[in-house]
């Protein structure tokens, strides 16, 4: 059996969590099946076992609006990828940037397409801020991959009822199949090189957030909950690759405030590689996740991996990650029952995010408690050994038996 992976993000351009997903499971299904990913940019990896090979894109030939240019990208890059023989018997899709690819790979091959969910469109308006037009194209585009899909992996049981919801995609064709971590590499390190790159006082305890700089991330809130924090801790920011220009001059304007009124906050403007995360992780004293939507949130599982307690908005996926009172707390975010997701009420979103760091904060016997079950949770429920075999599974239940 071979499998081939469509995906937009794989390393060394990772930016996200659907491209961690992508990485890690890729590594582990190559140790039960052959497998071959096509992603976006100049990978070349031929031979071994997953083969690579990236796809390019000149922006030049693209005279229409900029906002529309990583739409046309993706879908030249996905009939590009087709028009390299494709021998795998099954095509798997990770995020709308591949959808397209997997769409004609299905069609146009005669194999099955599996889609895993990491996101759903209708769920992220503010993409428009990023898309224009072309969010209604990939609102299309997502809708038409899962309905016509032969199995669709959900990463979440909330994102398999926000799937029922919204598409019309069969019951016995949806599965629901955790992310995972990489258990002996995200563990507690004791090194503090990225401390001292970054200025980071060791001496002093720290609150982290790591993450891209998007609407749906919710950093903007947690951000505005600093003037609410206590005293005596750092607040390090580990956040980049905004979305838009908007929200970036957004994000600048507001953390440039919070570091005038108080001492320690720091903003590390990139997106961390995995050394300098799992370090951030370790000594960092609570790990705080503010999203306003998150189908699954990977970041919550590096952060207990490495036995940090962590804050989280009660959204999506991350209550079935966060154990309220056993691994971290979490916070309520009183959303529209219709799209756009978002605090009904940022400023108490922002004031109750404090109130639970405060209380983490000032409670270390709860922290290494907290620390601990998280650890223990990771590694006996999300082991990516465990998830590629479900994945691979279900892939040899779509393929027909051959004579």
């Amino acid at each position: 059996m071979k499998a081939l992976l469509l995906t937009n993000e794989y390393p060394p351009n990772i930016y996200g969590g659907a491209g961690v997903h992508v990485q890690y499971l890729a590594r582990e299904l190559a140790k039960l099946l052959a497998v071959e990913v096509r992603c976006f940019g100049e990978q070349n990896l031929p031979d071994g076992n997953p083969v690579v090979r990236g796809f390019g894109f000149d922006p030049s030939l693209c005279t229409g609006p900029k906002a529309l240019l990583s739409v046309f990208g993706a879908l030249q890059r996905g009939l590009e990828a087709n028009m390299v023989n494709i021998d795998a018997d099954v095509v798997h899709c990770h995020t709308w940037y591949a959808h397209w690819g997997g769409i004609l790979a299905k069609l146009n091959y005669g194999i099955p397409l599996v889609v895993t969910v990491h996101s759903l469109e209708p769920l992220r308006p503010w993409k428009r801020e990023q898309l224009g037009g072309g969010y209604d194209f990939t609102c299309w585009l997502e809708r038409t991959a899962l309905e016509m899909a032969d199995a669709v992996i959900a990463v979440s049981e909330e994102t398999k009822r926000d799937v029922q919801r919204l598409f019309q995609v069969p019951d016995e064709r949806l599965h629901v199949i955790y992310n995972g971590i990489d258990l002996q590499e995200y563990r507690v390190v004791t090194s503090q090189t990225a401390l001292q790159r970054f200025g980071i006082d060791p001496d002093r305890p720290y609150v982290l957030f790591l993450g891209r700089i998007a609407r749906q991330k919710g950093i903007i809130h947690l951000v505005n909950a600093i003037k609410h924090l206590d005293p005596g801790f750092q607040v390090v920011l580990c956040a980049g690759a905004p979305d838009t220009p908007e929200i970036a001059e957004e994000m600048k304007a507001a953390v440039t405030m919070a570091q005038r009124d108080r001492e320690g906050v720091i903003w590390i403007e990139e997106m961390a590689d995995i050394l300098t995360k799992i370090e951030l992780y370790s000594h960092a004293s609570v790990f705080v996740c503010p999203s306003i939507y998150e189908p699954f949130g990977i970041i919550n599982l590096e952060a207990m991996a490495c036995g940090t307690p962590v804050v989280a908005s009660a959204v999506g996926g991350i209550k079935e990650v966060v154990v309220e009172g056993v691994t971290g707390t979490l916070v309520s975010l009183e959303q529209m029952t219709e799209t756009p997701f978002e605090a009904s009420d940022p400023e108490q979103f922002s004031r109750d995010l404090a109130t639970q760091i405060n209380a983490l904060m000032a409670d270390p016997a709860k922290r290494k408690a907290f620390g601990d079950a998280g650890r223990r949770r990771v590694e006996g429920i999300f082991g990516w050994d465990a998830i590629a075999k479900k994945t691979a599974d279900l892939y040899e239940s779509l393929i027909p038996v051959k004579q």
